[in-house]
């Protein structure tokens, strides 16, 4: 009788384990064919987000076309949107028609939420000022950023580069061998870099492209790491020597850099520690002393 029972039992976790292992198959297959293929809702919708992207953009860019401007203004405007990373064509037209959308979307936002009813020419002089201005101010944050992110990862690149100069590249193969390692680490010198290293494969001359490195970025530090290797090469100086030099020579300015802004703290610290902290000392310890002196004083007048 046990014999028969576990033999039943036995069966029916084969037949079970047997089942299971047949309906994940088919799950697993089912995961996979939707993986390669996607399913119409999904591809819809897919679909759906992206022509929603495409439709918002283009009415942003048609309201570009209010905003006068020169061609000196659009040069200048396209050379700020480069240093901030935006090289697309339709980026100036994304950026005139935010000038031009942003003060519009302010002011309905301060008529339909009653802002405005307090004191209209105030509020809406404020919203269309300041949705005029601040795509500027958010560019320029943006750039100051990207230059920041550049300048830092400058000394690590050039030790790459000092390294790969060493190991028998010249500089041209050193500055793509870089780009391509240094990649996620600084993302923004690196596509810098692989406009340099595109520029040059495409026939520019050398100087020209660390020149026009120079000229997209905006970085000071850049800047002179080019004029270095412009004059290193015309009096055919070692460049790797140069490139150990140079950082080495931004690294201690990093720390000059850090050194005098712990050195400021001290002064900067004079300010919140009049205007918060010593009042609040003074409340403390003169505090309970006047109480007992108008108490005092307040009993001599009674008696």
């Amino acid at each position: 009788m046990e014999f028969m029972i576990l033999t039943f039992f036995a069966i029916f976790l084969l037949i079970a384990s047997g089942g299971a292992l047949l309906f994940y198959r088919e799950a697993a297959l089912r995961r996979i064919s939707e993986a390669i293929n996607p399913r119409p809702k999904e591809r819809k919708l897919k679909e759906t987000v992206r022509e929603a992207g495409a439709s918002i953009g283009t009415i942003v860019e048609r309201f570009e076309n209010l905003m006068p401007k020169s061609e000196q203004e659009v040069s200048i405007m396209r050379q700020r949107l480069t240093r901030a990373g935006y090289r697309d064509e339709s980026a100036i037209k994304f950026f005139y028609g935010t000038k031009v959308l942003m003060p519009l979307l302010l002011a309905a936002v301060a008529l339909f939420s009653g802002l405005g009813s307090r004191s209209p020419f105030l509020i809406y002089v404020l919203a269309l000022g300041g949705g005029f201005l601040a795509p500027d101010f958010w560019l320029g944050k943006k750039i100051e950023k990207r230059q920041k992110k550049i300048a830092r990862g400058l000394p690590d690149v050039l030790d790459l580069l000092v390294i790969c100069m060493e190991a028998g590249l010249s500089l041209d193969q050193a500055t793509a061998r870089t780009t391509h390692e240094l990649k996620s680490s600084h993302p923004e010198l690196c596509d810098e870099l692989g406009v340099l290293v595109l520029e040059q494969r495409a026939g520019c001359a050398r100087a020209d492209s660390w020149k026009h490195l120079s000229a997209r970025t905006g970085v000071e530090s850049l800047r002179n790491l080019v004029s270095t290797l412009v004059q290193s090469e015309q009096f055919g100086t070692s460049v790797a020597k140069v490139l150990r030099v140079h950082a080495d020579t931004l690294r201690q300015q990093r720390i000059q850099m850090v050194e005098e802004l712990a050195a400021k703290t001290s002064v900067k610290l004079v300010f919140p520690l009049v205007l918060f902290i010593f009042p609040a000392l003074f409340v403390v310890t003169l505090g309970p002393a006047a109480i007992i002196m108008m108490e005092s004083f307040s009993s001599l007048n009674n008696h």
